[in-house]
């Protein structure tokens, strides 16, 4: 019979505790590693920016975090929007419900959802849009929330009361990180994270092949160009809703007409120097609903003689059929903010002609190195814009290859941002 020193001892049990506690941590490493995120997102379908900010978060997760199950509390039920998610995201669960001015769920599958989830997360947005769903959160549980790619401009002091219990903030501009702070608002856990829409990754590739086949557009051989009024007339297609007073409606509309001519005129410079240099078409398509009613008034029928027959237009449309267009365009010209962050997303080089009514969100433009590609349209001449789209056209490859760094440092940050969400949980 062989005897067992005290070394040997030791060393066998030694071993025999270490091989436990390994497994006990690759136990909890695996309970841990397949979380339930629920996330609070999609505040409305007239807009393919604001479809775009869902999907792209929900792709952000997948790839960072792909052991995770995730539920999306969706705000807005437009059907088409719900199956257009429903075919990208099979796995994740759609769930709607309001929450009343006593934070209060109608839908007692939400609850289900966040005794659940362990953690929830405020997608992208002009702002807490979600406050009440974050505050419903908070009363039934003690588990982490946060911020995602949300712009925080002068939070009032509800939304402050709700921030300062999150255990994320992840403004989608540097700029709100400085509103955050006047209200007292900072930490390390407060950090930029750009506009989830730059992770979109859903596409419709039929149907638009077959609109670029019938209207002849070659791949690479068109631009595309987004209207946009100094600010959007919600009271137009959402008259019961908006919460405007017929003056603030009259100050809406003056605005509007006073600024449309003078800054459609600097995007159509561009244009014209386009067809005439390079003898190639362009598109003129929307973001919103309402631009298709203002396409021909500001883009199209005061545009030359010559320069006319090499317009297409397009309907409003989804936001998987646009980003299949943006990536068959050479470069996307945009009054809008999100048109450009799709076509980034799909490799093309995409201009912000920003307007100063368009909240702080563009200072993710100039955060993420697009600041030559940035217009602040008031500060700027058509010329300038041209000039730009004739250097993008006359290097392309340079061009891509400045679109290439900023998206690397979007996954960065994104890698880094759930990599801190994960250790939450």
């Amino acid at each position: 019979m062989n005897k067992i020193t005290r070394r040997d001892w030791l060393k066998k049990t030694g071993i025999l505790a270490a091989g436990m506690l390994l497994s006990e941590s690759i136990l909890g490493a695996t309970l841990k590693r397949n979380p339930t995120i629920l996330i609070v997102s999609g505040w409305q379908d007239v807009n393919i920016g604001d479809i775009g900010h869902t999907p792209g978060l929900l792709n952000i997760i997948e790839t960072f975090m792909p052991e995770a199950k995730i539920i999306l509390w969706k705000i807005s039920n437009g059907e088409e929007v719900k199956k257009l998610l429903n075919r990208n995201f099979p796995k994740v669960k759609i769930l709607y419900g309001a929450v009343n001015k006593d934070k209060v769920v109608d839908n007692p599958e939400v609850l289900d959802a966040m005794k659940l989830a362990d953690i929830m997360i405020h997608g992208s947005g002009p702002s807490l849009i979600a406050a009440n769903h974050l505050a419903c959160w908070m009363q039934l549980s003690d588990k982490p929330f946060g911020v995602f790619g949300t712009t925080l401009q002068s939070p009032g002091t509800y939304h402050q009361s709700i921030l300062k219990k999150a255990a994320f903030i992840y403004p989608r501009e540097t700029e709100s990180i400085k509103h955050l702070q006047k209200v007292g608002i900072e930490g390390p856990h407060i950090q930029f994270a750009p506009d989830a829409t730059f992770y979109i990754n859903i596409r419709n590739d039929d149907k638009a092949n077959q609109f670029l086949k019938e209207n002849e557009l070659i791949d690479k051989k068109f631009i595309c160009v987004i209207p946009r009024l100094r600010v959007t007339p919600y009271h137009k297609f959402n008259p019961n809703n908006n919460g405007w007073s017929d003056e603030r409606v009259k100050q809406i509309e003056a605005l509007n007409e006073r600024c449309k001519e003078v800054d459609h005129a600097k995007l159509r410079e561009a244009m014209i120097a386009w067809v005439r240099e390079t003898g190639n078409k362009i598109l003129v398509c929307p973001e919103m609903t309402y631009e298709v009613d203002i396409m021909d008034e500001l883009l199209i029928d005061p545009l030359p003689e010559d320069v006319k027959p090499f317009i297409v237009k397009h309907g409003y449309w989804l936001p998987d059929e646009a980003a299949s267009v943006y990536a068959k365009a050479h470069t996307v010209l945009s009054f809008e903010c999100h048109s450009p962050i799709i076509a980034a997303a799909n490799g093309t080089p995409s201009f912000y002609l920003r307007q100063p009514e368009d909240t702080i969100k563009g200072q993710m433009y100039y955060d993420l190195g697009f600041g030559e590609w940035t217009f602040e349209i008031e500060q700027t001449q058509g010329k300038q814009i041209a000039d730009r789209l004739r250097e993008v056209w006359t290097n392309y490859p340079k061009a891509k290859e400045k679109l290439a760094i900023s998206m690397k440092k979007v996954d960065k940050i994104y890698k880094d941002r759930i990599d801190k969400i994960d250790k939450l949980i």
